[in-house]
């Protein structure tokens, strides 16, 4: 059985921003950048695009990565990245979205290290500090709690822990203090590869449809999830004005997403 693979998804359809997979920063494609943070880690053995439009397989594979066509149905990435990991012989599979182009490359290996050093741990995703009163208010910002052992309590919308006044009255969210400890979430997963396919096999969770947030069905379960501080400094691309931020932030770190950190 081979070691760990790196699956990116990369659909074309996006909500906020179509075809963001194959919009440019610095010059280059998202998804090219997210290749390229992939081959830069030491853990993964092979790394692979799976998505649903041949114009995203042309740019990769051009470039000289690998692509994969997937089904058009899939109502997540985390879907898409099972169903190639369903023709793979591999241990660990990484899910790594196309949109986190300031990750660094050890942060995918302290991923798979995770898993190889804990068997218990079904999977384990990534958190980096909240430094904006605004992201924790953000509902499109995921927040997460762990216990002392960076194990996963929850993942929410919802601007969590709350920091309970010393006196009077609850105020709502926007009048409290910032908490500390308070950390966002990342979307990127390494999976023992049985437990992803475990997982797609499960029924959407009633937290999870509540919260529109697919690892709550992984908690529900009952199953393990590590999280790991992140080492680089995370950018997640949802809209067009995030990537003319972006786009501003290669520009003062010439060497590219991967040395602005």
């Amino acid at each position: 059985m081979g070691d760990a693979v790196v699956v990116i998804p990369a659909r074309w359809a996006s909500s906020r921003f179509p075809g963001k997979v194959l919009a440019t920063l610095g010059g280059e494609a998202l998804v090219l950048h997210a290749c390229k943070l992939a081959h830069s880690a030491r853990s993964p053995e092979r790394v692979m695009v799976a998505t649903d439009d041949p114009r995203v397989v042309r740019v990769v594979e051009e470039a000289g990565f690998e692509a994969v066509m997937t089904g058009a149905e899939h109502p997540s990435g985390t879907d898409r990245v099972a169903e190639v990991a369903g023709r793979l012989d591999a241990q660990w599979i990484v899910g790594l979205q196309a949109d986190e182009p300031f990750l660094d490359p050890a942060d995918i290996d302290a991923l798979i290290d995770a898993l190889r050093s804990e068997p218990e741990t079904d999977l384990a995703t990534l958190a980096a500090p909240i430094r904006e009163r605004s992201e924790w208010l953000d509902p499109n910002v995921v927040k997460v709690v762990t216990d002392r052992e960076d194990r996963a309590l929850y993942f929410s919308r919802s601007p969590i822990p709350y920091r309970r006044p010393a006196s009077g009255p609850f105020p709502d969210a926007t009048q409290v203090e910032l908490p500390e400890h308070c950390r966002v979430h990342l979307g990127i997963y390494a999976w023992q590869r049985q437990r992803l396919m475990d997982f797609a096999a499960l029924p959407p969770s009633p937290l999870e449809i509540s919260e529109g947030l697919e690892q709550l069905r992984a908690l529900e379960a009952g199953w393990t999830l590590r999280v790991r501080p992140v080492v680089g400094q995370p950018f997640g691309i949802d809209t067009p004005e995030d990537l003319r931020r972006a786009e501003a932030r290669c520009h003062r770190a010439p060497g590219g997403p991967q040395e602005s950190r």
